[in-house]
């Protein structure tokens, strides 16, 4: 069993593919639309108009010079290059000058030495768990204020996707790059196993039965049936796909939360529990905190199943390189019966307050045109992230990219399928949450804690950084 589609996956081909493809994150493979600009796609109809001379009459005559900081490398910041340099020449009155800055953390960094000064970005691209601390900051525009000043069509925008980054009924700021995670199986593997292809697992009852019928042995090596990489995203999507809240005072969306609640209402625990079963099993690979580790893994047919991001999609499927059939799945809900639904990860684009009204509506006619049905169309095939402008579906070429692309129909169909609780919560202090959620889960996979005993350290560690961020922000 299995030998025929290894020989082919672990070929020097699938292999350079894979490497490539890691390389240059985000580029996209067999797509309608791969080498079209953001132009090329039409009758989307609907929606807000895009910029042209009228620009002036809320820009100014003044020239306005824009910088955009982001965090997008490989295609995705290709893509940011092609969609600002489209807007530049759409136009005569403001000129955008994007900026990579980094990962998120990176970027975040720069923006808080930075933040309130001259120095710092008109527009800022910030990852989703950054969105309290902007808030707190009070360094950024609510994108509310110019959503209701020009009446602009907010209905436009993926309910689950804005649910996000509304805070006490105002949307902060524009969502432009959004994932959710979701199963990625090979197809090959379940044919061998005598699993059905078209039948993945939706609940960890039938994902343990799976992973134990791929689990094999080639070549004195375990090839896992499931790999599933120590990421604090994914913590954070079981508590959401059990229907409970990660913070109180209702994830921290009703009023500040002042401590977690995955503790107390056990969805944390019975997470951990069915993860260090099947790692017990030996079903279940441990490959750590690396995503590209486990991407590469998955790729090259080291194991059968993964969870990712949408986001990484067009990067496996060009590492795969036709090796193998990719499937792709709903993230399978942890109880059978209870699917509490997927939150959304990615960025949005923040407008930063420098004091200069032209500067704000210059920077605002960026931020539309960049949400516009046409450039979220070219967003999505050139990255895999979502078109969060609904209207990109009505986009005749959208069919055929689905048609030929059946995997990113899933991830649609799942962001669909969730609802607006999903949303996730609002903590000050994510970035420090996650590496702890992270930490504690290593330790309990190598034996030196209980599930138990991991829920307790994240819950005091996160408690207290969060009773620190509060007072600061008090």
């Amino acid at each position: 069993m299995f030998k025929k589609t290894l020989k082919k996956i672990l070929s020097k081909k699938a292999m350079s593919a894979v490497v490539s493809a890691l390389l240059t994150a985000g580029s996209f493979v067999g797509c309608a639309g791969n080498s079209a600009s953001a132009g090329d796609a039409s009758g989307a109809g609907g929606g807000n108009s895009a910029p042209t001379q009228a620009v002036a009459q809320t820009a100014g005559t003044t020239q306005q010079n824009i910088v955009f900081w982001h965090s997008m490398g490989g295609s995705g910041g290709e893509a940011i290059d092609k969609m600002v340099a489209d807007f530049n020449a759409s136009q005569d009155y403001i000129t955008v000058t994007a900026q990579f800055q980094g990962e998120y953390d990176d970027a975040i960094t720069k923006l808080q030495s930075l933040a309130g000064t001259g120095a710092a970005p008109d527009i800022m691209q910030l990852y989703d768990i950054g969105t309290r601390w902007m808030i707190d900051s009070g360094n950024a525009v609510p994108m509310q204020t110019l959503i209701d000043r020009d009446g602009w069509d907010v209905s436009v925008v993926e309910p689950n996707i804005a649910g996000y980054y509304t805070v006490d009924g105002m949307l902060y700021s524009m969502p432009f790059n959004s994932s959710t995670p979701i199963m990625y199986y090979n197809k090959d593997w379940f044919r061998e196993a005598g699993l059905d292809p078209q039948a993945p697992p939706t609940n960890w009852d039938e994902l343990e039965a799976a992973a134990s019928a791929l689990t094999h042995g080639e070549g004195g090596e375990t090839l896992f049936g499931f790999t599933m990489q120590i990421y604090g995203w994914f913590f954070e999507q079981y508590i959401s796909k059990q229907s409970l809240d990660y913070a109180n005072n209702g994830n921290g969306r009703e009023s500040t939360a002042t401590a977690v609640e995955f503790d107390s209402n056990g969805g944390g625990r019975a997470l951990l529990d069915r993860w260090l079963n099947l790692y017990n099993q030996g079903i279940l690979g441990n490959l750590g905190r690396d995503g590209n580790a486990c991407i590469a893994a998955f790729a090259t047919g080291k194991t059968g199943i993964i969870f990712g991001s949408t986001a990484s999609m067009a990067t496996i499927l060009a590492g795969v390189d036709g090796a193998f059939e990719v499937g792709t799945g709903f993230l399978p809900d942890l109880t059978p019966g209870v699917n509490g639904g997927v939150s959304i990860g990615g960025g949005s684009l923040w407008m930063m307050d420098k004091g200069s009204d032209e500067s704000k509506n210059a920077a605002w006619e960026f931020i539309k045109y960049m949400v516009l049905p046409e450039q979220q169309f070219y967003w999505h095939t050139q990255t895999g992230y979502f078109p969060i402008n609904i209207k990109a579906y009505d986009i005749p070429a959208m069919n055929g990219h689905l048609e030929k692309n059946p995997q990113f129909r899933t991830a649609i169909d799942q962001l669909h399928a969730s609802p607006v609780s999903a949303r996730g919560a609002l903590i000050g202090v994510f970035t420090e949450a996650r590496q702890t959620v992270e930490r504690n889960i290593e330790m309990m996979l190598d034996g030196s804690q209980t599930p138990e005993q991991a829920i307790a350290e994240m819950a005091k560690s996160i408690n207290a950084a969060i009773e620190t961020y509060n007072i600061a922000n008090s």
